[in-house]
């Protein structure tokens, strides 16, 4: 079969690897039938070291179940399948706690950290199949293929900002960063209700799909000059909530600069930094909460998949361009140039 993996800083081939096969009796095995490159692929993509590599990449996709081991009872041959991008057994108790990302199963952890798996492939091996994936009442060739995908990641990444920000109808909400994630942190503000949503974002197409989700204001200043910009939306307050989708430290000092007294700043942007300021200069003066984390999509997808079916949101517009797999490494470029917000990937 083929796959992508990625050799070093910019280096991403599509090569031929052993097939994937159930190995566990809690394993599924998956074709993949839609899948895509995401923004953090682009941090490895950026500074990967040739001697890391090489790595399977690709923690997004959907496909259909082709085989599944003998202790499988969730998801049967022929079924279409989303898997979120962290595997998890969904019955620990921090699971059950909606903290997939910190499943307790010796076999739980990220795609990207299983050596010999990825989503940008023809096919995948898929651990704790009955508690990761998560069937799809449509069919491969659906056209909410794309906005389900999101549920994998972006969507419910984005939707954990908003939802460790405390977001709701009496909201004022920053978004920082115009990528896939800050744009469905809009769309996720907008669902619980913000009344004023700010996006901070410079790429006129992408801050134009930010109105689309929801968007009240767009600030394209940064620095300084972007948090002025800001406070005079907000009565010179700044907002109750900031969701970071970004990373750099930069973003971080934004969103200090723009959060109110006893609000929260939530990050969901993997960050680039090892440390942030958090003294009394800064968060505790203001009674300011840091917040966020790696978003546990599978405890979202239940909750916004029905949104999906029933068309009240369509995610799947971050994705701007379309590839094959022998595209693949076209797409990681053409969003390393910010030529494309989010590439979709069908085998």
């Amino acid at each position: 079969m083929r796959a992508t993996l990625m050799y070093g800083a910019g280096d991403v081939r599509v090569e031929d690897v052993p097939d994937s096969a159930i190995e566990q009796p809690t394993d599924a095995l998956v074709r993949v039938t839609a899948s895509c490159v995401c923004g953090s692929d682009l941090w490895p993509y950026a500074s990967m070291k040739p001697e890391d590599g090489p790595a399977r990449m690709g923690h997004e996709f959907i496909g259909i179940v082709e085989d599944t081991g003998s202790e499988v009872t969730t998801v049967k041959r022929g079924d279409l399948v989303v898997a979120p991008f962290a595997i998890s057994d969904n019955t620990c108790e921090f699971c059950r706690e909606g903290l997939h990302t910190s499943c307790a199963h010796p076999q739980a952890g990220f795609w990207d950290g299983e050596p010999e798996e990825g989503g940008q492939a023809e096919a995948v091996r898929v651990p704790l199949a009955d508690g990761t994936l998560v069937k799809l009442p449509v069919a491969a060739d659906s056209a909410l293929v794309p906005s389900l995908l999101t549920l994998s990641d972006v969507l419910g990444t984005g939707y954990h900002a908003a939802v460790a920000g405390g977001v709701d109808e009496r909201t004022r909400v920053t978004v920082i960063g115009d990528g896939a994630v800050g744009l469905l942190a809009v769309l996720s503000a907008k669902r619980l209700g913000a009344e004023q949503i700010i996006l901070m974002g410079r790429h006129e197409a992408r801050t134009d799909l930010g109105r689309a989700f929801g968007a009240t204001d767009v600030v394209s200043a940064r620095g300084e000059e972007g948090v002025e910009a800001v406070r005079e939306l907000t009565g010179g307050h700044g907002t109750h909530a900031v969701l970071e989708a970004v990373g750099h430290m930069s973003a971080y000092e934004q969103a200090l600069g723009v959060v109110r007294p006893g609000g929260v700043i939530s990050r969901v942007g993997v960050p680039q930094y090892e440390e942030a300021p958090i003294g009394f200069g800064s968060l505790f003066r203001h009674n300011i909460r840091l917040a966020g984390g790696p978003a546990p999509a599978r405890a979202y997808i239940e909750e916004l998949m029905p949104d999906i079916l029933d068309g009240v949101i369509e995610p799947g517009k971050v994705f701007d361009a379309t590839t094959d797999l022998d595209g693949v490494p076209a797409g990681y470029q053409a969003m390393a140039d910010r030529k494309s917000l989010k590439v979709l990937i069908k085998p």
